[in-house]
């Protein structure tokens, strides 16, 4: 017997084609809120363990809604969060959401390789978006979500939640006030071992790959600490699993010079566990170990200083900075151009290690 939301998901693929969606200038009249109803699209780890739960924690918004392809999740998800029928989607009908008054932020959480589309058809139907990292596959992906979200009036942000937490925010004010002199090296690493062997990370379609995935974390990394966009890049990828990495780099090591002269030397990776970060400047260091956990984040600095702020949840912090910034219509922390700097790099690192040569960033 089939369930009432069964029902209503099968009911709502039918009517996706034939909906009639309000213009997004309609939208963009509301009265304002003081707490914003956000749906996850795509109902996987991310969404599942840490998003959802954070959204119980939030104070400018909360989760009111989802949208799935698979069906058998809906249930749970209904009687967990309190879900109710009219705020269920799917990937065919998501388009629908321009006609609910609950969902106001649309957040991406699906593979890399669907980001730009659902991105994009957020934005076309008025509502805020936020994406996860990466960005896109490409720099032209990004360019057109950004694009899309500039049309339609309607504010994005990339799930950078790093940028968003206080030890990070502090190793970010010591390169942009100098605290310790300029900025010369930065050495960055970033992993963890995935022992899977038919995930969409391993899949080169579905834009997986160690340098999509944990490598933005080291990338980020090194432009936060010099507050500079790289200008050339070396790198070289390796694999202790060629059998499951047969498409995409399990490991990748990569060299950034940028403007001022200062350097990063960065690795990622699926196969190993790694997670420092360490900036040395004219007149000290400061180094962050983990720099990219999901908490516990700390470090020191070479006056003796302990970077150990803590928040209680980064993903609630994030998703108020966020929700804050539309709410205030103020600027959001990570935009959509950041998300693009970092994938123009991603890009030329593939091209270098191809190659094996140093590739200049424009």
């Amino acid at each position: 017997m089939i369930s009432t939301t069964r029902r209503y998901f099968i009911r709502n693929l039918s009517l996706a084609g034939s909906s009639l969606l309000l213009p997004s200038y309609l939208w963009a009249n509301r009265p304002k809120k003081k707490n914003l109803g956000v749906a996850l699209v795509g109902l996987g780890y991310y969404s599942t363990d840490l998003l959802a739960p954070a959204l119980q924690h939030t104070q400018h918004c909360h989760l009111a809604g989802i949208v799935t392809g698979t069906p058998s999740k809906i249930d749970r998800w209904q009687r967990q969060y309190n879900i109710p029928d009219k705020n269920v989607y799917n990937y065919g009908n998501m388009d629908r959401i321009a006609n609910n008054p609950d969902i106001d932020v649309i957040y991406i959480v699906l593979p890399t390789s669907m980001h730009a589309e659902y991105a994009i058809r957020a934005a076309k139907i008025g509502k805020h978006v936020w994406c996860e990292k990466p960005m896109a596959r490409t720099e032209k992906e990004c360019a057109a979500v950004i694009k899309a979200c500039q049309d339609n009036k309607v504010k994005l942000s990339i799930g950078y939640r790093m940028q968003h937490e206080p030890n990070t925010q502090e190793i970010i004010r010591l390169g942009r006030e100098k605290v310790y002199g300029k900025v010369k090296t930065v050495a960055a690493s970033a992993g963890y071992f995935d022992g899977r062997s038919d995930h969409w990370k391993q899949k080169k379609a579905m834009g997986g790959g160690a340098m999509y995935d944990m490598g933005v974390y080291t990338l980020q990394a090194a432009r936060y600490c010099t507050g500079e966009e790289p200008i050339s890049v070396t790198a070289s990828h390796s694999t202790k699993r060629p059998h499951i990495y047969t498409e995409v780099d399990e490991t990748t090591h990569y060299q950034l010079e940028f403007p001022s002269g200062a350097t990063a030397t960065c690795t990622t990776s699926l196969g190993k566990g790694m997670n420092n970060l360490k900036a040395t400047y004219a007149n000290g260091w400061a180094s962050l170990t983990p720099f990219q956990a999901y908490g516990g984040i700390q470090g020191r600095t070479s006056d003796g200083k302990k970077l150990n702020a803590s928040i209680p949840n980064q993903q609630a912090k994030q998703m108020d900075d966020d929700a804050l910034a539309i709410i205030e219509n103020t600027s959001v922390l990570v935009p959509g151009e950041e998300g693009l700097r970092d994938i123009r790099v991603v890009e030329a690192i593939y091209r270098a290690a191809a190659s094996g040569q140093r590739v200049f960033i424009k």
